[in-house]
């Protein structure tokens, strides 16, 4: 199609993203721009400015008004623009939860990534593969993990979940965490939302933004993990069992997909003093993705370990979507959410 005016090659650029994003017609958007700007105009008039049949016109015009972006033609002998905002903004958002969707659904797919890279390393490991170091006990894990710390020299990147860290996990940590941030090692943290529910956990973390950590939170974490200078990794044997000892990674394979598990992780997270506050009887990001786990088939009890908070808080949790709803059942709260756009 033609467009007349100085200004076509910055006009036609928003229509084809606008498009694109949404699955409209690039036509649908010149008959609306057309109809804006020649209010006075009938479809043979739009039809010979844009160099199209009538016929094509008319179609565009009968979806524009099923978007609610113009009247119904058969009610004026013109066709009446409406203002898009509302359409567009319903359109967008819709597009915005399919696209947080995509991710979440991507993340899940890197963390299954990374463990068949492990599985695959460690297989090879039986053969020698000095990438992989195992730690079967418990005081070798701890002892290997302030090794790793207190030997950093540029960056430290590290997974906490499991909610609210015990106080004397964390007085343990201070020693290492100060001396790291004395020397210029960068420190990156993801903790869960649900550390803000915990004052030791809070006050240590801020403790570490005030010495020049960056700290963010997120509703759930894969696994627990330390990358150390980008070269080794420190990871749990089992993620369920703490006690099932460590696995030492040098495998630059498996450490790529650490590290980009964690820079995509890190980019979803939020400032532990900076999440917005949510719109009243809007989700907040901690109940979304209860909401994903659940969808995924996850049980209360896998939902509330992921989610760092307790089995009562869970439930709790999904009865206050439920009411928020008017859903009678879970599998009506998922229909529910859904066609709401918040999963």
């Amino acid at each position: 199609m033609r467009r007349a005016g100085v200004d076509d090659h910055d006009h036609e650029r928003e229509p084809e993203l606008l498009s694109a994003l949404l699955g409209l017609n690039n036509s649908l958007l010149e008959v609306y721009r057309t109809v804006v700007g020649f209010p006075r105009w009938g479809t043979a008039e739009i039809a010979e400015h844009l160099g199209s049949s009538e016929c094509e016109v008319r179609a565009c015009l009968d979806e524009l008004a099923e978007l609610s972006m113009l009247y119904p033609p058969d009610d004026s002998p013109f066709p009446i623009a409406l203002n898009p905002e509302a359409s567009l903004t319903v359109m967008l958002n819709r597009r915005e939860s399919e696209i947080r969707l995509q991710q979440a659904q991507l993340a899940m797919a890197r963390t299954e990534a990374a463990e068949l890279v492990a599985a695959y390393a460690a297989r090879r490991g039986e053969r020698g593969n000095l990438g992989l170091e195992w730690l079967d006990e418990v005081t070798s894990v701890r002892a290997r993990l302030a090794e790793l710390a207190w030997k950093a020299q540029d960056e430290l990147l590290a997974f906490m979940p499991g909610g609210a860290q015990s106080r004397e996990a964390l007085e343990a940590s201070r020693p290492l965490d100060e001396k790291s941030l004395a020397a210029g090692v960068r420190m990156r943290t993801l903790y869960l939302d649900s550390v803000r529910n915990d004052r030791a956990t809070t006050e240590y973390a801020r403790w570490l933004a005030e010495l020049g950590g960056q700290i963010r939170t997120i509703p759930s974490l894969p696994i627990r993990m330390l990358v150390v200078d980008r070269s080794v990794a420190l990871l749990p044997m089992d993620p369920k069992n703490s006690g099932a000892g460590a696995i030492v990674v040098r495998a630059p394979g498996v450490l790529a997909a650490l590290i980009d598990l964690f820079e995509t992780t890190w980019l979803r997270g939020q400032p532990l003093d900076g999440v917005s506050a949510c719109v009243p009887d809007e989700p907040t990001a901690q109940e979304i993705e209860l909401l994903k786990l659940l969808e995924l088939g996850s049980t209360d009890e896998v939902a509330a370990r992921k989610l760092g908070v307790s089995l009562r808080t869970v439930r709790r949790m999904m009865a206050e979507i439920m009411g928020r709803l008017g859903a009678r059942s879970r599998f009506e709260a998922g229909v529910l959410a859904t066609r709401a756009g918040w999963i």
